[in-house]
């Protein structure tokens, strides 16, 4: 592809800008010119507390949302109306109440990692037999896959969202680093943030799926 465009830097270029960039990731020259390792870790505090408040709520409702028929009956139609919203669809509103970009980028994460831990817990509680519901200490232990499965999925959402809404809202993030680089026209730190944005992506996958091999049974 860079032999076929003037536009795309080659490999050389592309890893000589890369060494560059990662000797020096947290150097601060101000709110608007900071190092790639502040971006990244700025955009995992906003996966992190938006994910977490999405856990909070997310699983004690699909556990309600699995044992109780009549629950499931009303909150059914709303999930099955407001989950295909894309995330982004939520941005605007986020920017209305909160006034400010950064609870905005949490908001879209918390609404975007929500759905996918209320469906799987709730599937989870769904397929415990009647009798080992009477057991506390089964109830757990039984759903648990199940809810890690949900997060698993969320944690992916969370970070694929949080870049782009970087772009719209701004601020310090590997989201809005790209929409800085492109504005600059440096290709090759865009193509660097590719990598980043998946390698973060892999890890936190990973890291998930070694905490719910713990849970299998």
């Amino acid at each position: 592809l860079a032999q076929q465009s003037e536009n795309l830097p080659g490999p050389g270029k592309t890893w000589y800008s890369a060494v560059e960039l990662f000797s020096d990731p947290f150097y601060d020259n101000g709110p608007n010119d900071k190092g790639v390792g502040w971006n990244i870790l700025n955009s995992l505090e906003r996966v992190g507390i938006g994910f977490g408040m999405a856990a909070l709520v997310g699983i004690p409702l699909g556990f309600m949302i699995g044992r109780f028929a009549f629950f499931n009956g009303m909150a059914s139609p709303v999930i099955s109306l407001l989950r295909p919203v894309s995330p982004l669809a939520w941005l605007p509103i986020g920017l209305l109440v909160f006034k400010e970009a950064q609870p905005a980028a949490i908001w879209v994460i918390f609404v975007s990692s929500i759905w996918p831990m209320v469906i799987n817990t709730a599937v989870g509680v769904t397929k415990i037999p009647q009798d080992y519901i009477t057991v506390a200490r089964v109830l757990n232990p039984a759903v648990m896959p199940y809810m890690m499965t949900g997060v698993r999925l969320s944690i992916g959402v969370a970070w694929l969202v949080i870049v782009a809404a970087e772009m719209l809202t701004g601020g310090v993030g590997i989201g809005f680093w790209v929409w800085d680089e492109w504005n600059n026209l440096n290709v090759e730190h865009i193509i660097i943030a590719i990598f980043i944005i998946g390698i973060v992506g892999l890890l936190l996958e990973k890291l998930l799926m070694l905490i719910a091999k713990r849970f299998e049974y």
